[in-house]
């Protein structure tokens, strides 16, 4: 993490006792350069699935930050190509990677869209969103999407319990929760609030058909299921205020 280019020890710091926006607005000139960025890897697999279940439109990247899924739609997506994200300097870095790009200032849970899209990702972001927020997430994003429109998005397996990795992420999650119990503003970030049947659950009462595919680039686990799934939620209904839902129309 402590590279020549990535921030020091003194910046996280400042970064971790800020509030999520302003966190962000001072990290951005240094992100790409810190394990938070969504390895490259990740990106290229997520493209080549993708190209099986297209061709799309246009597509949205939802909480674009830096832009580096941006690539990920140029390989997909025949026309527009637009990012949101509520931190300004870090669409500023977005905008120097793909100028081309409409990007966008605003919050995932208020996107200014409607109908607009094929195709919605988002990378890494969903920590981000305690579980009430990402049913308000999945529902904005809905609404951005056309009829049929997919949101997909990579989805690592959890570690094996007792694993170092386990302990890892337990112990992140445990020290923010803490943090944010003695300190305002809160800087939501957690590791272990988005599972796979969870997070099913929510997008199909939000009107999502949801499916889910192996990246075999990451292989399989010991018990034979993937490292890493990319989920992809189709929306097949319109939901009203309340929670119930409709098909769509037919035109």
């Amino acid at each position: 993490m402590f590279t020549p280019q990535g921030p020091t020890l003194r910046e996280l710091t400042a970064q971790a006792l800020s509030s999520v926006e302003h966190g962000y607005d001072l990290l951005a000139p240094k992100f790409d350069a810190t394990p938070f960025r969504t390895p490259d890897r990740i990106l290229t697999a997520v493209a080549r699935a993708l190209e099986e279940l297209g061709p799309f439109d246009a597509g949205l990247d939802v909480c674009c930050g830096t832009g580096a899924g941006l690539p990920v739609l140029r390989s997909v997506c025949a026309g527009r190509v637009a990012g949101v994200d509520f931190s300004a300097n870090m669409l500023a870095e977005a905008r120097r990677r793909d100028p081309a790009a409409t990007l966008v200032r605003a919050d995932a849970l208020a996107l200014p869209f409607t109908a607009s899209f094929d195709l919605a990702v988002s990378f890494g972001a969903f920590g981000h969103f305690l579980p009430a927020a990402q049913r308000v997430l999945f529902a904005q994003v809905h609404a951005a999407l056309r009829p049929g429109g997919l949101l997909a998005f990579p989805l690592p397996a959890p570690p094996p319990v007792g694993a170092r990795a386990y302990w890892t992420l337990w112990a992140f999650d445990a020290a923010m929760r803490v943090r944010n119990a003695v300190w305002r503003p809160p800087f939501v970030m957690y590791y272990r609030t988005f599972r796979l049947a969870d997070v099913r659950a929510l997008l199909e009462e939000t009107g999502y058909e949801v499916t889910h595919q192996p990246l075999p680039d990451f292989g399989t686990r010991d018990d034979g299921s993937p490292h890493c799934r990319l989920v992809v939620a189709r929306k097949v209904r319109e939901v009203r205020e309340g929670g119930r839902s409709t098909a769509p129309r037919r035109r």
